[in-house]
């Protein structure tokens, strides 16, 4: 699938920077440098090793309010400037070839002011702009980040789930480490698998897949919108040197039903590690309206059989048949990846604690402490703004979600927000 990135806010534009270093050290295609990045400061960040200077942005810059820091976390501060910087941010999108492109992932940080209040502006703006599929790729603040943290992210959620086309959450609870870091591990590892699922279907690799999928699958598979979530699971194996001459004798002679059972049975346990390990948020996968999986390394490696017993695997332990798959044939490579995306999960824990933090701490500069009621209608509310594939709001679907609550404050908050920064 061909993306446009734009990273907002300092760690979102190194997010943007990590994925397209791993889509260069790993040889894949999906981007092809066709990326921007902006913050909101008085001078240029540095520290980036493949964005280019001329596709990084400064708002603000010239705004009376923001400091050498930015807007020191005042997100209604970043969504103002966001939206007066519009005209800037517009001729910047000129860079980009987002019409050439299947969809558009804006990357930020919900936790910090940047990420919440510009992004949300931002988002709204490239909606707008585009017919292509719009995607957010936002990183959640984890319990240490602090009580600020937690109620920026849930303005941003408020905002971005219902705008985006599919918002792929990235929690730092379960992916604790610091962003700032050039060499963050846990960054890169979601850069991994950002590459592997987005990559898999375009013409980098001199094979042609067997279980072909293209953009539409992905497509398909993030329609219904909402918040989805990444898993991805690896192991190390022989690269394929052979030629094509060479991997078709090597097909026919493979000698034994052992031998096939047991590149089978190694490709469903990495499938299945990738769906039970450390999603990059933790969530109940059975609620999943949609999933994708695609397998990627040497040819020799896919085995169809195995491929085929993990999808129906995967349909029972996600309990839908709305399972899509695909290979992605690497001959050089010396991993086997597997990586599964689960679309439109609704049973998603660190979200409702999330949640209920940012309401005691609205409710504790307000001078009144939150009910479990206002958790409860905040969380309604924001299932009912999730829509599914054909356009209906999730809360008149199946999903069990009840009817949004007028009361939630955070709700009319974010909305304010973004309609100020709009006009």
């Amino acid at each position: 699938m061909k993306l446009a990135l734009v990273g907002v806010g300092a760690v979102g534009s190194r997010m943007v920077d990590r994925i397209l270093e791993v889509e260069a050290d790993t040889g894949r295609a999906f981007t092809r440098g066709n990326a921007l990045v902006c913050d909101i400061a008085r001078t240029p960040a540095d520290g980036f090793d493949a964005v280019p200077e001329d596709q990084r942005v400064l708002l603000g810059d010239t705004h009376e309010r923001v400091t050498a820091e930015g807007v020191e976390g005042d997100l209604e501060l970043a969504a103002d400037v966001a939206g007066a910087d519009l005209p800037e941010f517009r001729r910047a999108l000129d860079s980009l070839a987002i019409h050439e492109s299947d969809g558009v992932l804006l990357v930020a940080d919900l936790g910090s002011a940047t990420g919440s209040g510009a992004g949300s502006v931002l988002v709204e703006e490239l909606q707008g702009l585009y017919d292509e599929p719009l995607y957010v790729l936002g990183a959640l603040p984890a319990d240490d980040d602090g009580g600020t943290a937690a109620l920026n992210a849930a303005r941003a959620l408020r905002s971005v789930v219902p705008t985006a086309d599919s918002t792929l959450a990235f929690d730092r609870e379960t992916w604790p480490g610091d962003p700032e870091r050039d060499d963050d591990p846990e960054i890169r590892a979601l850069a991994t698998r950002v590459a592997t699922l987005f990559a898999a279907g375009e013409l980098d690799s001199p094979v042609v897949a067997e279980n072909a999928m293209d953009s539409s699958d992905l497509i398909r598979t993030l329609e219904p919108g909402g918040v989805s979530s990444i898993g991805y699971a690896s192991t190390d194996v022989e690269p394929d040197e052979r030629g094509f001459l060479g991997r078709l004798l090597a097909w026919f002679s493979r000698s034994t039903d052992d031998d096939e059972a047991t590149d089978a049975a190694k490709v469903k346990s990495l499938v299945q590690r990738a769906a039970n390990t450390r999603l990059t948020i933790p969530c109940e996968v059975s609620s999943a309206e949609r999933a994708l999986v695609v397998l990627s390394g040497p040819p020799s490696e896919l085995s169809r059989r195995g491929f085929e017993s993990a999808r129906q695997w995967l349909e029972a332990e996600a309990d839908t048949v709305e399972i899509l798959a695909g290979d992605d044939p690497r001959p050089r490579s010396s991993t086997l990846e597997a990586v599964v995306i689960f679309s439109n999960v609704t049973d998603v824990p660190r979200i409702d604690t999330l949640q209920r933090r940012a309401l005691d701490v609205q409710a504790a500069r307000e001078g009144e402490p939150a009910s479990d009621d206002d958790a409860d209608d905040a969380r309604a509310d924001a299932a009912s703004e999730t829509r599914d594939a054909d356009g209906v709001d999730a809360a008149d679907s199946d999903s069990g979600a009840g009817d949004a609550s007028d009361d939630a404050p955070l709700i009319e908050d974010a909305e304010a927000v973004a309609d100020d920064a709009s006009e």
